[in-house]
C-alpha cells in the first residue's frame, strides 16, 4: 500500500497541547501507511521540529494571519496547494483560519478535509471576538468535524450540530504507560530540583496564559502555604504572562518557593516530583495534562469550568473557582493524605491511552470518500 500524507495545520510545534497530543499519535502511527507532514504559522523553530524530520516528516511555515494580510494568507495556501497536490487529508486544529484554508485545500483536489475543535473558549478582547467571527459556520466548510470534549465541540461547531451528531469526539490521549508513578525518578527529580524530602508540592502544567488561570493558583498556594510553611509550586510551562506571575508571587511572599521549570520535553518526570495537581482554567477543551497527572497517581482539583469527561478516575474533582481561593486550599489540604497508587492502566481503561487514539485516526484517514 501507498504512504498516504496527512498534512496537520497548527501554530506551531512547541510544547503545547495540541502539538503534544498530535506528536504522541505521530510516533505511535504506523508510517509506513500513513506520514505527517506540518503547516506551522510561525518563522521560530520549534521543540518538535527536529523529531518530525526524523520521523519524516516536512514542515512548512505560512504567514501568521493578521487580518489585513487576508488576501496574501489565501494566497500562500493556494500556491503551496499547486506546489504540494497528493495529500489524503489535511487536518486542521487551528480552527481560527480553518475557515480559510480547508476551502482551498478542498478545491485544490484533497479529499478529506477535518477541523478539530480543542478548546471551548477563546482569549479576552478582539482577538476573541476575531476568532469567534472567523469560526462561524466552520462545520459547513470542513468534511469532518472532530473535537476532544463536547464543551469543545458546541463552543467551535455550536450546539446544533452536535446535537444532530455531526461532530465526532477523538479522546486528547497520552501515552498513558509513560506517566506510571515511579518512586526513583520521584526521588531523583525532587533532588535535582531542591524540593526538600518532607515538603509538600503543588503542581501545574500549562503555558501561562489568560486561559491557564496562573494568577488564581498563586492565591490557591499563599494560602496553602501558611498551614504548611515550605510547601512548594511547580511550575511547568512557558507563556507570555510568566512575568506578571513572577510578580505576584513576589507580592505574595512565595516567589522563593515557587519553581519555574520553563517547557520540558520529558514533562513525566516532573509530576512524579508533585503531591498534588491543581488546575483552575478558566475554560479548555479536553487538557490533556489532568489526564497525565492521573495516570502518574495524583490527586487533581480542577475548575468546574474545565469539561467533566477529563474526570477519568476517582483521583480527580471539580470545584467552581466562585468558592474563592481560600476554599480550594482547604480542599486540597484536605485531600492531601493518600497513598500515590498506579493509575495508567485505568487511564488506559477509560479510552485515554494513544494506542486507541491511533487506530481512530487511522480508520479516518483512510476512510474511503
Amino acid at each position: 500500500m501507498k504512504t498516504v500524507r496527512v498534512l496537520q495545520v497548527l501554530g506551531g510545534t512547541s510544547l503545547g497541547g495540541a502539538e503534544s497530543r498530535v506528536m504522541d499519535s505521530y510516533r505511535h502511527m504506523d508510517r509506513n501507511r500513513i506520514q505527517f507532514d506540518f503547516a506551522v504559522h510561525t518563522g521560530e523553530k520549534g521543540f518538535f521540529d527536529e523529531e518530525i524530520e526524523r520521523l519524516g516528516g516536512h514542515i512548512y511555515r505560512f504567514p501568521r494571519f493578521r487580518v489585513i494580510n487576508w488576501p496574501a494568507y489565501r494566497r500562500a495556501w493556494k500556491d503551496f496547494f499547486r506546489e504540494h497536490p497528493g495529500y489524503r487529508a489535511v487536518h486542521g486544529h487551528m480552527t481560527s483560519t480553518a475557515s480559510i484554508y480547508l476551502p482551498i485545500a478542498k478545491k485544490s483536489g484533497v479529499p478529506l478535509t477535518i477541523a478539530h475543535a480543542r478548546s471551548a473558549g477563546v482569549d479576552p478582547g478582539l482577538k476573541g471576538k476575531l476568532t469567534r467571527f472567523l469560526r462561524r459556520n466552520l462545520g459547513k466548510k470542513a468534511d469532518m468535524c472532530l473535537t476532544c470534549s463536547q464543551l469543545a465541540g458546541e463552543a467551535v461547531f455550536g450546539k446544533k450540530m452536535w446535537d444532530e451528531g455531526r461532530v465526532k469526539t477523538v479522546p486528547n490521549a497520552i501515552d498513558a504507560p509513560a506517566f506510571a508513578y515511579d518512586e526513583k525518578i520521584r526521588e531523583r527529580m525532587r533532588r535535582s530540583l531542591r524540593i526538600p524530602e518532607d515538603a509538600f508540592v503543588i503542581g501545574h502544567v500549562g503555558r501561562f496564559g489568560h486561559m491557564k488561570n496562573h494568577l488564581f493558583l498563586l492565591d490557591v498556594f499563599a494560602a496553602v502555604n501558611k498551614k504548611l510553611p515550605g510547601a512548594r509550586l511547580l511550575l511547568v510551562g512557558e507563556g507570555g504572562l510568566m512575568e506578571q506571575v513572577k510578580e505576584k508571587a513576589a507580592a505574595l511572599g512565595v516567589l522563593e518557593q515557587v519553581i519555574f521549570t520553563g517547557n520540558q520535553g520529558k514533562v513525566s518526570d516532573y509530576y512524579q516530583a508533585m503531591d498534588f495537581f491543581v488546575f483552575p482554567s478558566l475554560f479548555e477543551g479536553l487538557p490533556g495534562s489532568v489526564i497525565e497527572a492521573q495516570a502518574c497517581g495524583l490527586r487533581c482539583l480542577i475548575s468546574d469550568s474545565v469539561t467533566p469527561e477529563v474526570l477519568i478516575t476517582e483521583l480527580a474533582e471539580a470545584k467552581p473557582l466562585s468558592m474563592g481561593a481560600g476554599d480550594w486550599a482547604e480542599n486540597v489540604l484536605l485531600r492531601k493524605n493518600y497513598r500515590r497508587e498506579q493509575m495508567a492502566q485505568a487511564v488506559r481503561e477509560a479510552g485515554f491511552d494513544v494506542s486507541d487514539q491511533v487506530k481512530l485516526l487511522e480508520e479516518i484517514y483512510l476512510q474511503e470518500k
